[in-house]
């Protein structure tokens, strides 16, 4: 993570920010709504870039979590148009490609988050936290274009 000041402790009670995620693997996006429902909002799970575009048009939250590799539109143009549309202010990419060619493409979209899905259960809460404070997250070993 990088910001100042850093993110304070995890705390257990639920943040009222909204969140809507796209994932297209559907037993994945049920555990990581599961895992985000303990701590925000989840306005909406959607499986594929045009539904979460929509999804954001219509909800306005507060943060976006897309997958990458999603049929149709993959998850950093989807957040792309959003970022720029003013759907959303804030997207997370949780994903399980660690290339640093797809980190660049996030980073040039405005997507200010990186979470590996290995390790989501421990990260995205951080992650999430993090962008929503107007910070940068990346995960542990995650490889970046110099």
């Amino acid at each position: 993570m990088f910001c100042n000041g850093g993110v304070g402790p995890s705390v257990e009670r639920r943040d009222p920010s909204r969140i809507v995620l796209a994932d297209d693997h559907e037993d994945l996006l049920r555990e990581i709504c599961a895992l985000l429902a303990r701590h925000f909002e989840i306005w909406e799970a959607v499986n594929d870039g045009q539904a979460l575009i929509a999804a954001a048009r219509d909800a306005k939250p507060d943060i976006v979590i897309s997958d990458i590799r999603m049929p149709g539109l993959n998850g950093i143009e989807a957040c792309r148009r959003i970022l720029r549309d003013g759907f959303c202010e804030a997207a997370v990419i949780l994903t399980m490609h660690n290339d640093g060619k797809l980190v660049s493409q996030a980073l040039d979209a405005g997507i200010r988050g990186y979470v590996l899905k290995m390790e989501a259960g421990e990260e995205l809460i951080p992650a999430v936290k993090a962008v929503l404070s107007g910070c940068t997250y990346f995960s542990r070993g995650v490889r970046r274009n110099s």
